[in-house]
């Protein structure tokens, strides 16, 4: 059983930062790409950020200059670096495993954590 358990998130002021965690444990053996994602009220979840194993990373535009997504292969964790954020960036987040490989060589798909809120106010 493969689980990702988010941390990090909360309330902060426009212009503030936050730094989001997500762990996957379980029967890993490896996991190429790690997402995080995220859903405004009444918005449909969107992509955030995206890092592959070998540290390539893409953003959306929204947050490119500002967020920045890193990982610790050995600890199967996904990091979410949150500066210079803003009102809009008010969401809940989410990490997401498209796809891993298990200990016993078998590949499981479509994993995700149970979500942080952000909050940007003042």
């Amino acid at each position: 059983q493969v689980q990702l358990v988010e941390s990090g998130g909360g309330l902060v002021q426009p212009g503030g930062s936050l730094r989001l965690s997500c762990a996957a444990s379980g029967n890993i053996f490896s996991i190429n790409t790690m997402d995080w994602y995220r859903q405004a009220p009444g918005k449909q979840r969107e992509l955030v950020a995206t890092i592959t194993s070998g540290g390539n990373t893409n953003y959306a535009d929204s947050v490119k200059g500002r967020f920045t997504i890193s990982r610790d292969n050995a600890k199967n964790t996904v990091y979410l670096q949150m500066n210079s954020l803003k009102p809009e960036d008010t969401a809940v987040y989410y990490c997401n495993v498209p796809r891993l490989q298990t200990g016993t060589g078998r590949y499981g798909y479509n994993y995700w954590g149970q979500g942080t809120q952000v909050t940007v106010s003042s």
